[in-house]
């Protein structure tokens, strides 16, 4: 059975920091891409970053860049987002996603693209 399990989700003030963790299991973790989604209240899902498989090329959306690091440990089957510099629209559901393909890059910003999904952890920033 898989499982992506988040965490790190909370409140922080604007200009803080969180770190957010998915640990992934009973998936071929080395193998698949990874991506944070995030979805704010009435909005639809969208791509936040995304990590190679072998965590040798990472991938951001540009309302994140240079603020968010993804970073991964093949060796404990984590995937985790460095989030800095907070605004208040970081505001959202942030999710974990495998994708559907083995060693593939092609669909990591497209949400029809994974496979299985975390149920989500909350990011709060306030002004």
């Amino acid at each position: 059975q898989v499982q992506l399990v988040e965490s790190g989700g909370g409140l922080v003030q604007a200009g803080g920091s969180l770190r957010l963790s998915c640990a992934a299991s009973g998936v071929t973790f080395n193998s698949r891409a990874m991506t944070w989604f995030r979805q704010a209240a009435g909005k639809e899902r969208e791509f936040v970053a995304a990590i190679r498989w072998s965590g040798d090329s990472t991938y951001y959306a540009e309302s994140v860049k240079g603020r968010f690091t993804i970073s991964r440990d093949n060796a404990k089957n984590t995937v985790s987002l460095q989030m800095n510099s907070l605004k208040p629209e970081d505001t959202a559901v942030y999710y974990c996603a495998a994708d559907r393909r083995l060693c593939y890059m092609g669909t990591y910003y497209y949400t029809g693209g994974m496979a299985y999904w975390g149920n989500g952890t909350l990011v709060t920033v306030s002004s």
